[in-house]
């Protein structure tokens, strides 16, 4: 795809600041530049975010990918990947005001995305580090979720709760980790399942996108269950997504629910520990601090 002379907007809903539509003769494409945060990932993230999209197309609505470049450090280019525009409006801005049956609606196709998501296998967990989506090692600590609240308790942010409270985090990440010790399988995790990287028919709920694969990795099954109903508890959309995601998979709601809040809290003790970057991380830590207090992993925090 020739960029030159596309008129480049940014896209609304992320917090990176890399990801714009372009128009060009008349056609809409998705354009996102790795710098930043993109840049942090390595080289071969453009690649690898291209070959994800290329694995999962035709199972899951997701963009087709229209062209990939690697940064040029010489010429000072970041890397680049461009693909489709798809329709659709983002979930967080349909579900506020949806009537009680599109939530049910919507909460039924987005546990069915899951359910599909959850069951495309994996040979181990890891982290991509090529375009052959070859496995590598998770970072230091990111294996184990004792060892990974330990190493988070000694910095800043969590390392400034009280010593109580601290504890009470160890306690709970060990019965997550022995509870999700029993699952005994690995599969592709997106990642970063919330309703901004959704998109949907706002008039008949169906799913039409789901977006944003740069955290995806092959991981935990119910990871990304845990992500979308991590603030969302609302019954009928929450409800729908668990019966739908459970009746697929023929597994026990409140067992997946446990599992699922198990595996994000991963990715809740990460976004704790980085209060005041943004709202989501803002809502991370009162969340984690509430799980901490009373020992319960499905603990919000009291209004």
């Amino acid at each position: 795809m020739d960029l030159l002379g596309a008129a480049l907007t940014p896209l609304d809903g992320g917090f990176s600041h890399e990801t714009f539509v372009a128009e060009a003769a008349g056609e809409r494409s998705v354009v996102r530049i790795y710098a930043g945060r993109g840049v942090r990932r390595g080289p071969d993230a453009p690649e690898i975010d291209a070959a994800v999209l290329r694995l999962v197309r035709g199972l899951l609505p997701v963009p087709e990918v229209r062209e990939v470049r690697r940064p040029d450090e010489s010429a000072g280019m970041p890397g680049l990947l461009v693909t489709s525009y798809l329709k659709g409006t983002r979930l967080d801005l349909v579900l506020p005001t949806a009537a009680t049956d599109l939530r049910r609606i919507i909460g039924t196709n987005v546990g069915g995305l899951l359910a599909r998501l959850a069951q495309m296998p994996m040979l181990r967990a890891g982290l991509f580090v090529d375009d052959d989506l070859r496995i590598g090692a998770f970072p230091a600590g990111a294996d184990d979720l004792v060892e990974w609240a330990q190493l988070h308790a000694e910095k800043p942010v969590l390392g400034e709760w009280p010593e109580r409270d601290r504890a009470g985090l160890l306690e709970v990440a060990d019965r997550a980790q022995r509870l999700l010790d029993d699952v005994g399988r690995t599969c592709l995790v997106h990642s970063d399942f919330n309703p901004k990287n959704l998109l949907v028919d706002p008039d008949t709920g169906e799913i039409t996108g789901l977006v944003d694969w740069e955290f995806a990795h092959p991981g935990t099954p119910d990871s990304d269950l845990g992500n979308l109903l991590r603030f969302d508890r609302e019954p009928e959309f929450a409800g729908a997504v668990l019966t739908a995601y459970t009746r697929r998979l023929g597994l026990s709601p409140s067992t997946v629910l446990d599992r699922a809040r198990a595996s994000d809290l991963w990715a809740l003790v990460d976004l704790a520990s980085r209060r005041g970057e943004n709202p989501v991380a803002d809502r991370a830590h009162d969340q984690l601090l509430a799980i901490a207090r009373t020992g319960d992993l499905h603990a919000v925090p009291v209004a």
